[in-house]
Order: structure tokens, then sequence, then C-alpha cells
């Protein structure tokens, strides 16, 4: 069972009250069901490929016939080189993509409901959000709830000094230790550097947050509105170190349908 309230701190890491926390952080936490949806919104962003199909069959290659003592393969006219058949330099593919092929995975409204509902929950179980992989030793409370004071920081040195009051920096430290260049090909294909997932901060309006924030590598910044499962289980891990704002959680409270 998750908890019914939390702490809330200041920008200066102080304890300043309680707040009452939504049904919604009680829900029961459901891996396979988060990882169903997180799939189903990964599978959202893959583009159909497939292959010409004349791909590899362009050629007046024929197979010598048998009794030669050699394959069966097609051959280049007056030649023993190979091509047309699948394994031969520049043959065919034996079993090319599709442009057809079904890539988006469905999930019901119902469960895409539980999966986003499990994964707020999650922010607030400790030793959900360590198994993870975050430093939260001088986290003061999970959840993290801050004053709304937060979506109005506008500059990067202010932000990371409230990270620093609130015990989450080292785990912003964490993903600036984590970036490497990324072995093999690739390297070469979009995805050069690899690097850890870090905080997210949930806001219900930006006054200027989301331009402080964007300088840490791996802190990502959400409205409470548009959150979905794969901003709280990224990789389809539930446990992400979460910094609520006040008012973002009684935004989430309106929208779960109130306590």
């Amino acid at each position: 069972m998750g908890k019914v309230s939390s702490k809330v701190f200041n920008l200066e890491g102080k304890n300043i009250g309680k707040i009452k926390l939504p049904k919604v952080f009680q829900t029961p936490l459901r891996p396979d069901i988060i990882k169903r949806a997180v799939v189903s919104l990964q599978s959202h962003r893959i583009q159909p490929q497939g292959r010409d199909m004349m791909a590899g069959k362009r050629t007046v290659a024929e197979s010598w016939g048998v009794n030669r003592g050699m394959s069966r393969v097609p051959r280049l006219k007056d030649s023993r080189t190979a091509a047309f058949a699948p394994g031969t330099v520049g043959g065919r593919a034996a079993h090319p993509p599709v442009s057809e092929k079904k890539i988006d995975k469905k999930i019901n409204k119902k469960e895409r409901h539980l999966a986003l509902f499990s994964a707020i929950a999650a922010t607030s179980l400790k030793e959900v959000v360590q198994a993870r992989g975050h430093i939260v030793d001088d986290v003061p409370d999970l959840p993290l709830v801050v004053t709304e004071d937060l979506q109005s920081i506008k500059k990067t040195n202010d932000l990371k000094t409230v990270l620093v009051n609130l015990g989450v920096y080292p785990d912003v430290y964490r993903v600036k230790e984590s970036i490497k260049v990324r072995a093999g090909k690739g390297k070469m294909r979009g995805r050069r550097r690899k690097q850890a997932v870090g905080p997210l901060i949930v806001i219900s309006t930006d006054e200027g947050i989301i331009e402080a924030a964007k300088n840490f590598p791996g802190v990502d910044v959400a409205y409470v509105e548009r959150l979905n499962t794969e901003f709280l289980a990224p990789g389809t891990h539930a446990g992400r170190l979460t910094i609520w704002t006040r008012d973002s959680i009684e935004k989430l409270r309106s929208l779960t349908g109130g306590d």
C-alpha cells in the first residue's frame, strides 16, 4: 500500500508542512502492465520500412544445372560468379522486411490507465526508486513534493542550488558521469552517446523551469496533465526519482477523480 500523505519542502530543503496525496499513490505496483504500456508507446515511434521488390534481382544470372561438381546457384553468363540467390554478393535478401508489417502494439485503455497510476505510485516507494539505480540517500522524503516556487526558477545555477538543497543533485551528477561513447556501429547511426536517466520534475505551469533544467543531462520536466508511463518508467523500469510541485499534486488529484 502506498503513502497517504507526504511532507512539503521549500526551495531551501526545509519541511514546511504536509499534503494529503491522491489515492492514485496507493495503486499496487504492476511491472508487467507498466512494461506493456511503455513498449506500446515505443512502438508508435518506429517508422515502417520495406525493400524494393526488385532489389538483388536485376541480373540475367541463371543456374548452370546439375552434373558440374558445383552448387546450382544462379551464375552470371560466361562467369563463375554467383548472383541473384540469397547469400550471394549483391543477391536478394531471403526474408526482407515489408512495409505492411503491423508495428503498433495495442493496449487496452484500462490497462494503460492502470500502468500510469502504478508508475505514479512507484515514485513514492524508496526501495523501488533505489532498485532503479537512483541515488536517494540525501532525499528527505518520497514522493518529493516541493512548493510551486520551483516552477519560477529561470536560471540553471539557481536550479542547481535547489537540487543540492533537496538532496537530488547526487543523482544528477551520477547521470553526468554515466555519459560515454557507444561501442560499435551505433555511433555512426545517430546514437553516438549513451547516458543514464536522471530525475523528473512534474509541474502544473511553466514559469521558467523548463529553460533552467535543459542544461542538466538526464533531467526532464513534464506537465502533470501530459504525463505518460514512459516518463515515469523509462526503459519499462518503474521508480524514477520524481520531484512533484504542490500544484501538480493538486492538479493530479482532480485529473484522477479527486480523493
